[in-house]
């Protein structure tokens, strides 16, 4: 390999590498110009370095997935948590694909390199406004989508306490979709009355469903009083 075609290799992938990163510094994102640029070169550089030690007997697949594995960790970095949501996949993604490209020129497939680099490219210009627009799209679970957690919490005679937890437990077992998380009971300070609350998980909404469940222990003999909530909600978009 001649110091020339070195060179043009090398600049190739500078050039590619810095028309992906002015996208991303226009968007101000935190791996922009230089970052993609350095990236793209890197790798090209790498791969021209196995050429220039091996010669025509040389292997550059085997540096290039070392160059993956590296930029791997350095997309990490980028990659932030922020309460629910995770930021700068986006960008990682990004500078997984300008190493793609600076290989590319380093072996010298120079028109798939310039392929790749505009498909990066088109790839947020054209798909960022389209992908906005799917996300100003609301999406509405239906009642058979998503986890619900209902208490149900009875008052009744300290004597029925353990008749009507077994009951509970009948009723419940028979639903698979319904799934008893917590049980447990409490005097509020009356001995007389203990009051029995029951936590359950129930994939999809069973609002009638525990409204009858309620309905049949009202009618249980000591029972006082039946109330029950929905305390959580998880749905599946």
């Amino acid at each position: 390999m001649t110091t020339l075609d070195f060179t043009l290799r090398l600049m190739l992938a500078f050039g590619l590498g810095a028309m992906i990163g002015i996208e991303r510094q226009w968007r101000q994102k935190s791996a922009g110009l230089r970052t993609n640029t350095l990236v793209s070169v890197g790798s090209a550089a790498f791969i021209l370095l196995s050429a220039l030690l091996t010669g025509d007997a040389g292997d550059p697949s085997r540096v290039a997935g070392q160059i993956v594995t590296g930029i791997g960790f350095l997309g990490a970095g980028v990659i932030m948590k922020d309460g629910m949501s995770v930021q700068g996949l986006n960008t990682a993604a990004t500078i997984w694909c300008s190493a793609a490209v600076g290989s590319l020129a380093g072996v010298g497939f120079v028109a798939e390199s310039v392929i790749t680099a505009l498909t990066v490219v088109g790839v947020h210009l054209i798909l960022r406004p389209f992908g906005n627009r799917l996300n100003r799209i609301p999406v509405q679970p239906t009642a058979n989508e998503g986890t619900y957690t209902y208490v149900l919490k009875i008052r009744c005679k300290e004597q029925v306490e353990n008749h009507l937890r077994v009951l509970l437990l009948n009723y419940l077992k028979n639903d698979e979709h319904l799934q008893l998380r917590a049980l447990k009971s409490s005097d509020n300070g009356s001995p007389a009355y203990t009051y029995v609350e029951a936590e359950v998980q129930a994939t999809g909404k069973h609002d009638s469903f525990i409204e009858q469940l309620a309905g049949k222990f009202t009618l249980e003999y000591g029972v006082t009083e039946v109330r029950w909530e929905i305390t959580g909600q998880q749905n599946d978009y």
